[in-house]
């Protein structure tokens, strides 16, 4: 197993789980802007981690490392990425943009065998089996969110801010063996978000979503439940990028805990997947 520095606390949890051993993946950039990387030699199929928030910067390299792992030997070479971007620009939203989503798929699939990821941003279109060419395996957090609220929320009612969220909202709650509710959301804008619940009668809810950017949509909903005499919201999200002034906003609307998984790096990471991703490694293709 093999990985970037950046992702290399999630990597050593998976190889942990894994019983891989693990080494990291050398960059060296030179003056020109050029990038080498270097890896370790290897007579197996090679695993690669690496999370790939902050995109742009890391996808070359990325594909740089599957090369240099296949010239150093391995004969198959698996990607494991926590966090996927580009998953939302899934058509042609205004004429000459591209499908961002088909490119990166594209590009990945040309240089991996196969791809595990978890809860990528899925809406028109629902399996990854249409976005890769090379296996491509979709795990969910709902295990390891559910095992969280179990531990630290058993009279809390979980909340989706939007039908889109429901089947998964569902599910967490199921496996929590708690209640459910989910709103609806209007968008205005990046950052102008309005979420609508039906009436709640819970003291303490656990927001649940995907992905967390701008805040935009946890402090809506956060709102929305404050105003039904919520008097606990916590707030809990799989990837955590949160641009700047966005964990502000969000506690702002009365939020009292973010917590989010460990497949993007962040001071809010308090649920780990690292043994999903494990057990799925574990299984025969």
């Amino acid at each position: 197993m093999h990985a970037f520095d950046d992702s290399y606390g999630f990597a050593r949890r998976l190889a942990r789980a894994a019983q891989e051993r693990l080494a990291g993946v050398a960059v060296r950039r030179f003056p020109d802007g050029e990038t080498l990387v270097r890896v370790a030699q290897t007579d197996r199929d090679a695993i690669l981690v690496r999370s790939l928030a902050d995109p742009d910067c890391k996808l070359f390299e990325t594909i740089l490392a599957a090369n240099a792992l296949r010239e150093a030997g391995a004969r198959r070479v698996t990607l494991v990425v926590p966090y996927l971007p580009y998953m939302r620009q899934d058509k042609v939203f205004h004429p000459g943009e591209p499908i961002s989503q088909r490119v990166i798929g594209d590009l990945l699939s040309t240089s991996f065998d196969a791809v595990l990821t978890m809860e990528p941003h899925l809406h028109r279109v629902h399996s990854l089996r249409e976005v890769f060419r090379c296996r491509a395996v979709n795990i969910s957090a709902a295990p390891a969110i559910a095992g969280w609220i179990r531990r630290n929320a058993r009279r809390a009612i979980v909340v989706g801010p939007d039908e889109e969220s429901a089947r998964w909202v569902k599910s967490i709650a199921r496996a929590a063996g708690i209640d459910h509710a989910v709103g609806s959301k209007e968008r205005f804008g990046d950052r102008r978000v309005r979420v609508h619940f039906e009436p709640i009668r819970a003291r303490h809810a656990v927001i649940v979503d995907d992905i967390a950017s701008s805040g935009a949509t946890l402090a809506a909903a956060a709102r929305a439940l404050r105003a039904h005499g919520v008097v606990r919201v916590d707030a809990l999200v799989v990837h955590a990028i949160f641009a700047t002034g966005a964990l502000a906003t969000v506690h702002r609307a009365g939020v009292h805990r973010v917590l989010s998984c460990d497949t993007i790096p962040h001071p809010t990471n308090a649920i780990w997947c690292a043994p999903l991703f494990a057990d799925r490694l574990r299984k025969p293709s």
